[in-house]
């Protein structure tokens, strides 16, 4: 007879490494399946400074590492492998990794989402050292320099705030000539005097020596490029989701997250969301985790249940 584990979680980042510590606590027989390697998206951070409890900052893939630790220490197993396909309508709740299924009573999806990427030639070369998709990550590491924020929408607005308040200078390039951020935006971003806008502007080439020294700018009206000289780049022109596997059984929202309030609990009983996957109002570490806890609880109660 197959394995029946009590709680399958798919993705090890902090909100599925989380929710496998106290899922493992509980005494709860715990898999966590990981498609790449332990940490998610914090791994891309240098150093961490705004996670609690490291007063010298932790960079992202120790911090991955010793939450792996941390739960495996009360029993989780990882299995490392991609998702091919879920059946979480059933029970047992069956997932695919390539020819092996695997089958749980409960199920929490914490694959996370990916920042949308420019698609530059050395963008994933410098991703982490000088080209950050994180502006509360890492832009205390760009006190009293120049940095440019690519994008128009809320995120993109909100990080250069954020960033105009350490940086000396922030420059925000935009593809159109207003803004699609929300008004309640407009206002403060005009009266900071250290933001400089390039509207109808593309970043199209990296000016790079052993780190990032500024970008080629093109003008997608007059095709006219201008270099400009920047310490860092801020790409923030939006985020993916990793939900393909669930479109269709799970319900989703306009851009693709995963439906589910504060309990984490999803349209599919005994299925759960945790971490950037979820609607959310801020993604970050800490909400992630927070999540994982939340969402171990939950499944432990509905597996009371049964």
């Amino acid at each position: 007879m197959n394995h029946i584990y009590d709680v399958i979680i798919i993705g090890g980042g902090p909100a599925g490494y989380t929710a496998a510590l106290y899922a493992s606590r509980a005494g709860l027989d715990t898999l966590i399946i990981e498609k790449l390697s332990v940490g998610g998206q914090m791994t891309l951070t240098g150093d961490i400074e705004n996670y609690p409890g490291f007063p010298e900052a932790i960079d992202g893939f120790t911090l991955g590492m010793n939450m792996q630790a941390a739960a495996e220490r009360f029993g989780t197993v990882t299995e490392y492998g991609e998702v091919t396909s879920l059946d979480l309508l059933s029970f047992p709740k069956e997932i695919k990794v390539d020819n092996t299924s695997y089958y749980s009573k409960a199920v929490i999806l914490a694959m996370g989402a990916s920042p949308r990427l420019l698609g530059i030639e050395g963008e994933t070369e410098f991703t982490g050292r000088s080209i950050h998709y994180c502006a509360h990550c890492d832009g205390r590491f760009y006190k009293d320099k120049t940095v440019a924020v690519i994008g128009g929408g809320n995120s993109a607005v909100s990080d250069a705030l954020y960033l105009s308040r350490i940086a000396k200078k922030v420059i925000l390039i935009h593809r159109r000539d207003t803004l699609r951020a929300t008004k309640i935006y407009h206002e403060p971003l005009m009266n900071a005097n250290n933001i400089e806008f390039m509207w109808n502007s593309q970043l199209i080439k990296l000016v790079t020596e052993s780190k990032v020294k500024g970008a080629i700018i093109k003008n997608i009206l007059t095709n006219e490029e201008a270099p400009i000289d920047c310490d860092a780049i801020f790409v923030s022109i939006g985020r993916r989701p990793e939900t393909n596997t669930v479109k269709g059984i799970i319900n989703l929202d306009e851009n693709g997250y995963i439906i589910a309030d504060e309990s984490t609990k999803t349209s599919v009983e005994g299925v759960f969301a945790a971490g950037d996957i979820r609607t959310k109002a801020l993604r970050q570490i800490v909400t992630a985790a927070s999540d994982g806890a939340i969402a171990a609880h939950f499944a432990e109660e509905y597996i009371s249940r049964l």
